[in-house]
This record gives C-alpha cells, structure tokens and sequence, in this order.
C-alpha cells in the first residue's frame, strides 16, 4: 500500500474539531532574545501545495502518487514551468477536490486538464526548482504548513496581516467596470464590487471589501512604534496590485498619510536590503509574471525570489539579525495529499498544504518541521519576537496552531548566508525518466515499458536467451 493511500485512510476531516494523525506536534517555545532578530520578511507567492512542489523532498510527507476519481492509484504527472492558464481555486472548486477527506477529486475541478494532460494531479522536481529546493535543504521546511482558507489569494491573503477575514471565503468580484488604474481588491475597489463572507453556521453574506472591524498587525506594530512596510505592486502598475493585502483595509488604504508611508513599491525592497534600511517587518509581494501563479513561467519566479533573498544575504550585518518566511497563499488547484484540519470556522478552514521555508541564520539546517501551522503562526513567531501581544484567537498561545520556533534554535552557530545563481530560464524544461516502484497497478500503468520495467522482468523471470533477448528489444 502506498504511502499517500495509508494517511488518507488514517486521516480525516471533522467539521469543528482537529484530528492530528500524520505525526505527533510538539509546541516548543524557542529561545527569542530580542537582539538576535530584528527584521523579519514574510514573502507570500502565488499558487502551489506542498506536493507539487515539494512532495518529492526527502524526509517530509509528501507523496508522488495520487488517487483518482476511478479509486486507483496513479503517479502524479510533471507540472509544466508554464500552463496554459490558471486552475480554478475557488472555494467551490476546493469543496470539489477535497470531496469529504478523500482528496481525489483534483482532475474535475476547471482548468484541471490543459492539452489533454491532468494539470491539477501533478508535480515539479528538484530540477525544476532547484534554488527552492536549495533553500528548504539548507534552512527549515515545514511540511504541515496549511493555507488558512478553503479557497483563493484574497481570503487567505488577509490571513498574513490579520488573525480573522470576517470569514471571507473567495475573491472580490468586481460588478462595475475596472478602473482604467487598473485592477483593485480592496477599499479602492469600483463601486458594487462585493466579496463573499462565509459564517460558521452557514450563512452567506456579500460585503464590500473594505474592513475596519478587526485589527491588523502593521495597526498594532502602528500603536508600539514599530516600523513595518508592505512591499508590493503599484495600482495600475500591474495587476500583482490585487496582492497589495493592506488595500483592504480602511484605516490604512483611506488614511493617505499611513498609506504613502507604509505601503510601497515593490522594487525598493532590494534597495532599502543593500542599504541595511529595511524596517522591522515586511511584506513583500510581487508582479504577477514573477509570482509562480500558473500561466507564468515558474523559473521567472523562482528568479525573482532568489534576486530578493540574495540582497538581503548579500548585506552581512542585515542576515545576520534577519528572519524570512517564504510561502505560498493557497493551493491553486494542485493536488495535496493531506486533508485539512479544522479551524474555528469550519465552513472556510483550514485550507490545503503550502509550502514554508523559514530561513535564517538560526533556522535549524536541514530540518523538516513537521508542526502544525498556518499563516497566523508567522504573525505569532512576529508577535514573540516583537514582544506584542497577540490580535487574536489564532495568533495567540491558545491556538493550536504553532508559532514556528520549532523550526528555530537561537543557541546554534548562526548559519551564513546562502547566495545563490539565478538559472537561465530560455533552457527548456528537462524530462525526468518515470520513478518506477513496487509491482503494484501503478507500476503497470506507468513504467510498462521503460528500461526499469525490462530490468524489473529480466530480474524476476526464468528466460533463455531468446526471451532475455525479446524483453530488451521491446518497444
């Protein structure tokens, strides 16, 4: 038996309560001297689960197989550097592929099959994305990182600035016309633009997308005198402006004064990095052509974020009091192996697997923390390392969510800087040869054929030479 089919029989989702069967989860407070880190980065991609990009990675939970809509087993296909266009991630589609804790409805959600290939039941390789490979080797890797939504970029996006979204569910949706500054989710959205709110008791309501009933972290960091900025796309500059999370946000999106000083363009995250300027904690969001959002090109993105990384590298004296937090905001339609558990509203979350890597100079090397978290343990990890206290539920010690300290040591040797090539992405995309394993129906399916299976039957049958001869010169 597979090990995928295993956890998804050991595993289940409780509508109100949270089952933790994949690995016992120990909440371990690091060590946090406030001089030690300074500045913490929290970048949030775009669009990828945890085994389409790291399922294959040693040592975490992850899976190469996948259970279809027929109840076989298959192996998940190669994911494209670029698809055709996106994967439908809306709540509904997530309901669709998550099909009551089976996981294995992913192929009949849109956008799913691109050129006759099932998209959405698929998977990057270590030499697809090496340089995030690179990182989760030499930093930490958590593997029971969970998006906070059953659903798209803006719900779970507000869950990287705030412990609670008023139980947003989905995307604005925007019934005027789009302004010629171009495309908003927020406060500076058109008229008659609504977004989806989804109750813990079922009700549905549609709001405009422009709150000030709970508080953020940049309002707290506001009230103890911290700095913070959020960096990301300019309105009209590109449509990664949807990404700009703080436009959402009525005391900080109608107040020009704290918008012009907080939030800015994405491009001077690298500068103000060179020049050590960067302020306690940041957001950095980016362009749509770089986010690794499907239909643009996944090595482009990888590039970017290798280009951010390295400037704060780069600069001794800020790695060496720096904190990053690289994930991604929700699953994008890909296959994840692992059902959610619940959160206080069951009806949203918790969402599918994403992939984390904590990295820093007190990151334990190599590790794969298998913890409980989602995107309120960086506002909590935030929260202890600032001396704040927490804005909510999710943030706080209560919670059973972890704050990533498990993923940290601040007594080791701090870990030097890891700068890294940006890769040529005019080099197409390599073929791997098919893993082969076992004598299951996977094998069968999948392997029949390749130089593993001939092996395989000239290993484990009686031939003469004739038949030794026939196996290796089969088609």
């Amino acid at each position: 038996m597979t090990k995928t089919a295993v956890r998804l029989g050991l595993c289940s989702f409780v509508a109100g309560l949270v089952f933790f069967c994949l690995r016992p989860i120990q909440l371990v407070n690091a060590q946090t001297p406030q001089n030690k880190i300074t500045h913490i980065v929290i970048m949030d991609k775009e669009n990828h689960t945890f085994d389409n990009y790291f399922g294959t990675f040693p040592g975490a939970n992850g899976a190469n197989l996948y259970v279809g809509a027929d109840g076989k087993s298959h192996q998940l296909n190669h994911t494209p550097y670029t698809l055709i266009g996106d994967i439908d991630h809306s709540h509904e589609s997530t309901g669709v592929a998550y099909n009551g804790g089976l996981m294995n409805l992913f192929s009949k959600i849109p956008g799913a099959i691109q050129n006759g290939v099932d998209v959405a039941d698929s998977q990057f390789y270590e030499s697809d994305i090496p340089n995030y490979w690179q990182y989760a080797r030499h930093f930490a890797l958590a593997d029971n990182f969970f998006s906070s939504v059953l659903g798209p970029s803006f719900a779970n996006h507000m869950f990287s600035i705030a412990a609670k979204n008023d139980d947003v569910d989905s995307n604005p949706v925007i019934k005027g016309n789009v302004s010629p500054n171009g495309l908003a989710w927020g406060c500076d959205s058109p008229e008659g633009t609504v977004v989806e709110e989804r109750h813990n008791d079922g009700t549905i309501t549609n709001v405009f997308p422009c709150f000030s009933d709970f508080q953020t972290l940049g309002e707290l960091l506001n009230s103890r005198n911290i700095s913070w900025k959020f960096y990301a796309p300019d309105k009209g500059q590109d449509d990664g402006y949807v990404w700009s999370t703080y436009d959402s946000i009525n005391n900080i999106r109608n107040n020009p004064s704290q918008w012009q000083k907080h939030v800015v363009n994405y491009s001077q995250f690298v500068t103000d990095a060179q020049a050590g300027t960067l302020p306690a904690v940041s957001w950095l969001v980016q362009p749509g052509a770089v986010s690794d959002h499907p239909g643009f090109n996944v090595c482009d993105g990888e590039n970017w974020t290798v280009e951010q990384i390295n400037a704060v590298m780069q600069n001794p004296k800020l790695w060496q009091n720096t904190l990053i937090i690289l994930t991604w905001d929700d699953f994008g339609g890909f296959y994840d192996h692992v059902p959610p558990p619940a959160g206080p509203n069951s009806q949203i979350g918790l969402g599918f697997r994403v992939p984390a890597i904590i990295i820093s100079p007190y990151s334990k090397p190599g590790y794969v923390d298998n913890t409980l978290y989602s995107f309120p343990s960086m506002l909590r990890l935030t929260e202890d390392l600032l001396g704040l206290p927490s804005l909510g539920y999710l943030d706080s010690s209560q919670s059973l969510l972890g704050d990533l300290s498990n993923s940290l040591d601040f007594n080791q040797q701090p870990l030097p800087p890891l700068v890294l090539n940006e890769r040529n992405c005019s080099i197409p995309q390599s073929v791997p040869i098919p893993v082969c394993t076992g004598f299951s129906a996977v094998f069968k399916n999948h392997c029949e054929g390749s130089w593993f299976s001939k092996l395989i039957k000239f290993l484990t049958r009686k031939t003469n030479s004739d038949e030794t001869k026939a196996i290796w010169q089969q088609d």
